[in-house]
C-alpha cells in the first residue's frame, strides 16, 4: 500500500514539475539566469520532491486511518457475493482426475466434488455439464453447487471438456457422430457408471444439468441414455433434434428449430419405447446467444418425452400452472400433482446462469437462484430401474446394473 501511495505521489508530482520547468525556465532565462543554473535548480527541485514522497509514504505508513482514507478513493476490488470464490468448494473433497472410457482415445478430465463427514454410499450424483470457455473449476465458482451439495447432502461431478477436442471447450452437442457428441455422451454415461459403482452412489438419483453447449449434450444424453438419469435441468440450452453441424447449430441458437418440434423428437426415438424425463428449463429473455424460443421448444419436445404432449399439443387432462416470482415466471405442468416440466423464463437475464456469482463469466446475480431451483426440482424424482439405454445406432450401452 505504502509503495503504491508513494508511486502514484511521485507520479503526479513529477508530472506537475514537467509542466513547471518549461515554464521557469523561459522565465529565468528572461531574468538572465544562465543555462547551467536552471539544470542545477531543477535537479533541487526533484531532490525535493522525492524527500516529500518519501515523507508522505512514512506519515501513511503511522498513521493507518489516512491509508484507509487513500484506498476508498480507489475502485474497490470485485469479489463472491457470498464470500471468498474457493469457498464454492472448500468444506468437502475435491477430486480431479482423468476417466478413460472403453473405446475412446482421449480421456475425460472431471472433477468430484464430496461433502464433508458423509458416506458416498447411497448419495445422490448431480452432473454438471459446463458451457463453452468454462471449465470444470470456473462452473464450480460460478453457480456455488458444491455449497448446496454441502447442505443437503449430494456429491457433484463435473466432466470438463478438452481444448483438443474443441478450441472453446464446448460439449459437441450438435454432432451425434460417435468421434464428437456421440463419444462425449458414451465417456460421460462410463464415467458415471464407475464413480457409483467405486463410490456407491443411488443409481436411482443420478442427476444431469448443464449450461448452453452443456445444456446441449444434456438433452443428447437425457434422449440416448434416460435409464441412467432421474432428471434434467437444461439453462440456456438450444432445442434439439435439428443441428448437424457447427453452422446449423448457430442457426438453431438464434432462432430455434424450423421444423416442428414434436417430429424431431419422434424422429430420434425412431419408435423405441422411452421412460420418460422430467425436465427444468430456465431461460434468460435478455439472452442474446441463445434466442428465448429454444426454451419453448424444449418444453414442447419434453412434454413429448413424457408423454404429456401429442402431436396437437398437450394432452387432456394434463394440470398446467402459472406463478410468478420477482422478475421471473414458472409454468408447470404437472403430472399426479408433481411437476414433471417446469419452465421458467428470467425477464432481465442474459446468457448466464440465473442467480450466479457475477463475478464469475456466464453467471449472473440477475434473477432466481438456478442452482437451488434445481436441486428443488430434483430431489424428489427418482429413477425407478436403472437400465441398458441406446447411444448410438440402436447400440446398447455399457450395462448400469
Amino acid at each position: 500500500m505504502t509503495k503504491n501511495l508513494t508511486k502514484l505521489w511521485a507520479g503526479g508530482m513529477q508530472r506537475l514539475l514537467a509542466i513547471q520547468k518549461r515554464a521557469a525556465r523561459e522565465a529565468l532565462r528572461e531574468a538572465g539566469v544562465h543555462a547551467p543554473d536552471v539544470q542545477t535548480m531543477w535537479r533541487d527541485a526533484q531532490h525535493a520532491a522525492h524527500a516529500a514522497g518519501e515523507a508522505v509514504a512514512r506519515a501513511v505508513q503511522a498513521t493507518p486511518s489516512s491509508a484507509s482514507s487513500f484506498a476508498a478513493a480507489r475502485p474497490p476490488v470485485r469479489e463472491s457475493r457470498v464470500g471468498p470464490r474457493a469457498a464454492a468448494w472448500a468444506a468437502g473433497e475435491w477430486q480431479r482426475d482423468a476417466y478413460l472410457a472403453k473405446g475412446m482415445t482421449r480421456p475425460l478430465a472431471y472433477g468430484l466434488y464430496l461433502p464433508p463427514g458423509l458416506d458416498t454410499k447411497g448419495m445422490p450424483l448431480v452432473v454438471m455439464l459446463h458451457g463453452c470457455k468454462q471449465t470444470m473449476d470456473s462452473f464450480a465458482e460460478g453457480t456455488r453447487m458444491n455449497l448446496l451439495a454441502d447442505k443437503h447432502g449430494f456429491a457433484v461431478l463435473y466432466p470438463e471438456q478438452s481444448a483438443q477436442a474443441h478450441p472453446h471447450q464446448c460439449w459437441h452437442w450438435y454432432d451425434a457422430r460417435q468421434p464428437a457428441g456421440g463419444g462425449e455422451v458414451t465417456a460421460i454415461i462410463s464415467l458415471v457408471d464407475s464413480l457409483a459403482q467405486s463410490h456407491g452412489f443411488d443409481r436411482s438419483r443420478v442427476y444431469l444439468a448443464g449450461l448452453s453447449a452443456g445444456a446441449g449434450l444434456a438433452s443428447m444424453l437425457a434422449v440416448r441414455a434416460p435409464g441412467r438419469f432421474a432428471a434434467v435441468a437444461l439453462h440456456s440450452g438450444p432445442a434439439f433434434g435439428e443441428a448437424r453441424s457447427g453452422v446449423s447449430a448457430l442457426d438453431v441458437m438464434r432462432r430455434g428449430l424450423h421444423h416442428d418440434p414434436v417430429e424431431l423428437v419422434d424422429e430420434q426415438l425412431a419408435g423405441r419405447p422411452y421412460p420418460g424425463m422430467p425436465a427444468l428449463i430456465l431461460q434468460g429473455d435478455a439472452d442474446a446467444v441463445v434466442a428465448p424460443v429454444n426454451a419453448e421448444q424444449l418444453a414442447v419436445q419434453f412434454l413429448r418425452l413424457n408423454d404429456l404432449a401429442d402431436a396437437d399439443g398437450v394432452r387432456q387432462g394434463v394440470v398446467s400452472h402459472e406463478s410468478e416470482g420477482d422478475g421471473y415466471t414458472l409454468h408447470d405442468y404437472a403430472r399426479d400433482g408433481e411437476s414433471v416440466v417446469r419452465l421458467c423464463r428470467v425477464s432481465a437475464l442474459d446468457h448466464a446462469w440465473s442467480g450466479g456469482d457475477d463475478t464469475v463469466p456466464f453467471h449472473s446475480s440477475a434473477g432466481p437462484d438456478a442452482s437451488a431451483m434445481i436441486w428443488d426440482f430434483f430431489e424428489s424424482k427418482r429413477r425407478d430401474a436403472v437400465s441398458d439405454d441406446y447411444c448410438e445406432d440402436g447400440e446398447l450401452a455399457q450395462d448400469a446394473g
